[in-house]
């Protein structure tokens, strides 16, 4: 949510981009939008799992981790967001919370048998089909696209917005 920000609302703002043009961008960005959603969707009801939740399993099914900071920081994301998803996988007994054996002030997190089981009977996630797509992009590309994306969003006045797991609307994880 967008508090306290100033975002002009006219369509055409002070840019002279030629229509054709910007619907063009508006078209592929709807298209995208839509795979992540219908993406979403599809493994949520395979899953019964949010898009963070089996975003997170699916670290973890490559390596556990010493601590929730580590996980946070493999997720692009807050430790405060991760924490709240881990607490879901958790209860639904997919991941398990470990003290580290290398610092006992640290807590290991785990995926369990269960959760491994859900991950291999599971559709591919949003993150993997974007991981995929913009692994496969010429690093040149990539930086263009991480740059134009950036400059996407301060222009619409949301630089500032956390960026949290996708489709977890806040730290509290609700969906």
């Amino acid at each position: 949510m967008l508090v306290g920000r100033s975002v002009s609302l006219n369509p055409m703002g002070s840019n002279t981009n030629p229509p054709e043009v910007v619907g063009r961008a508006l078209v592929s960005i709807r298209r995208l939008v839509r795979t992540l959603r219908t993406t979403a969707v599809s493994v949520e009801r395979e899953t019964g799992l949010s898009t963070a939740q089996t975003f997170v399993l699916q670290l973890l099914l490559e390596a556990p981790v010493e601590s929730m900071n580590e996980l946070a920081e493999r997720t692009s994301t807050d430790q405060s967001s991760v924490s709240v998803v881990v607490s879901r996988l958790e209860a639904k007994g997919l991941v398990v919370r470990l003290p580290s054996v290398t610092d006992a002030r640290r807590t290991q997190v785990a995926i369990t048998d269960d959760g491994i089981a859900l991950m291999q009977r599971k559709p591919p996630t949003v993150q993997e089909r974007l991981t995929h797509a913009l692994s496969g992009m010429a690093p040149s590309s990539l930086d263009m696209l991480s740059g134009e994306l950036n400059s996407l969003v301060a222009l619409m006045g949301a630089d500032e917005e956390p960026a949290t797991l996708i489709f977890e609307d806040d730290a509290t994880g609700s969906t």
